[in-house]
């Protein structure tokens, strides 16, 4: 009996944290500045300080933002930031392995790039040798629309009731609105003021209302912030309008690893519950 408990135990708990984490770790859009450094140069040395920065800072901060200056009066100086998602917690880890997650993607992403941003359903990072810190951006980064489902009062209503929530200042930089099947979240970076945040997501909400109209769900991410709706069940973005194109062939084959990375861990999970089990039966044959 112990063992057949202990076994579901591992199973549910196993599979909770794999798909917890799987739609944590989405690829949602990603970019590159098109200037290059040079290999092996002092800017190169300090990106990758920047970025294990992220990594380790991560574990303990949701949210936090480095400069590391170079030599000449500022003469290769990065500057960065990365942030979760408001309800991901430190304690669960989920923060640190989506920023880890995502600057190994973003080396890849912008390898030899000045300047790169990557933006996962948990969590987002960004770089670059100009300093954006503390500079409020409203440049539309990502628009995504679901398919329209037509003029109905009540769903309008519900829609308006959950953006509406997202609109009010009080609601600090990482808000969530319910009613009824549908749910809204909208976040500023960490490093906007409270008023900076305000006006961006007021921009955010106010495109999202604008452009995605009678849409299912919607998305729409600014360089700074970002406002989006969907039922219950989330949405997908293959079956929207308005996004960016080019992000697509990218966004395929991170579902696709996501999807390998899946099957590969159901695959170790049958192997240690086939070894465990057949402890059990020899526990049982004594």
């Amino acid at each position: 009996m112990f063992c057949t408990k202990t076994l579901l135990l591992i199973t549910v708990l196993f599979l909770l944290g794999t798909f917890t984490f799987a739609a944590v770790d989405t690829f949602v859009y990603g970019g590159c500045s098109q200037t290059k450094y040079f290999p092996g140069s002092p800017y190169e040395s300090n990106v990758n300080s920047l970025l294990t920065s992220f990594v380790s800072s991560a574990s303990l901060y949701t949210y936090n933002n480095f400069t590391v200056n170079g030599i000449s009066g500022g003469d290769g100086s990065v500057y960065g930031l990365y942030q979760c998602r408001g309800d991901l917690s430190l304690g669960s880890g989920d923060c640190a392995r989506c920023v880890a997650r995502a600057v190994s993607r973003l080396g890849s992403l912008c390898a030899g790039a000045t300047g790169g941003a990557l933006q996962l359903e948990g969590c987002f990072v960004k770089y670059d040798n100009s300093t954006f810190l503390g500079v409020e951006d409203k440049t539309v980064v990502v628009r995504r629309c679901g398919s329209p489902v037509g003029y109905n009062s009540d769903e309008m209503t519900r829609r308006d009731s959950v953006v509406g929530y997202l609109s009010t200042s009080s609601g600090g930089s990482y808000r969530v609105g319910v009613s009824g099947e549908l749910q809204g979240v909208a976040q500023c970076t960490g490093d906007l003021s409270a008023s900076e945040c305000q006006d961006c997501l007021m921009e955010a909400i106010g495109r999202l209302k604008t452009d995605c109209g009678t849409a299912a769900w919607g998305d729409v991410y600014l360089a700074k912030c970002y406002a989006r709706y969907s039922g219950r069940g989330g949405h997908s973005r293959a079956n929207g309008y308005g996004g960016n194109r080019d992000n697509n062939d990218d966004e395929i084959q991170k579902t696709l690893a996501i999807i390998v990375g899946l099957i590969a861990g159901v695959t170790l999970l049958v192997v240690l519950l086939s070894f465990m089990s057949k402890s059990c039966e020899r526990v049982k044959g004594k």
